[in-house]
């Protein structure tokens, strides 16, 4: 199990655009469309890592508990599947569903926008306000496989709900730490 931390996108980043197919609803759908009226989360995730299934559950109650006030989540798994076959998109597809994932899971094929993103490991959290730039990136808080800290999505929750009532996100983040993206050779 790698340690890979995010590579810290710059704060202020305007959201790089994409158009990507869902493995849930088999559409192509553009971050235009998914955005939130008041921000939006875009993360990279995938089926086997370790430390998404760790987080799995509480990034499902954080998407439940505010889509509510206008805060759009977007997953996306850039990962290689010829070489990690279990990152499928037919196998993503059962994964959202067994999970109720509440929202799209989208599939990264060429791997651009993971690039565009700069995204390094799963999961990579990104939080962009109502303007699509970005106003935070890193961990969803400090619970880690086998580290015995409970995951309660602390750190992304607090900047969401500073989101929400126009309260400034501290600059002062924390990379997440998950395996790095499996990249194509």
């Amino acid at each position: 199990m790698a340690n890979t931390p995010s590579n810290m996108l710059a704060l202020g980043t305007i959201a790089p655009d994409f158009i990507l197919p869902d493995t849930i609803s088999d559409k192509n759908l553009s971050l235009q469309n998914l955005k939130g009226k008041k921000g939006t989360v875009v993360f990279f995730i995938c089926n086997h890592c370790p430390f998404v299934i760790h987080i799995n559950h509480e990034l499902v109650k954080i998407a439940n508990d505010f889509k509510e006030k206008e805060i759009s989540f977007i997953a996306i798994s850039s990962n290689d599947v010829n070489n990690y076959p279990q990152d499928a998109p037919h196998l993503m597809k059962k994964v959202a569903k067994n999970l109720h994932y509440p929202f799209p899971y989208l599939y990264d094929q060429t791997q651009d926008v993971a690039r565009d993103y700069d995204a390094a490991c799963t999961p990579d959290i990104y939080v962009f306000d109502k303007d699509i730039c970005l106003v935070y990136r890193g961990q969803i808080d400090d619970s880690r496989p086998n580290n015995g800290i409970p995951v309660t999505g602390s750190d992304l929750r607090e900047a969401l709900s500073n989101l929400i009532l126009g309260k400034e996100i501290s600059g002062n983040q924390k990379p997440s730490i998950g395996c790095n993206i499996k990249w194509k050779v």
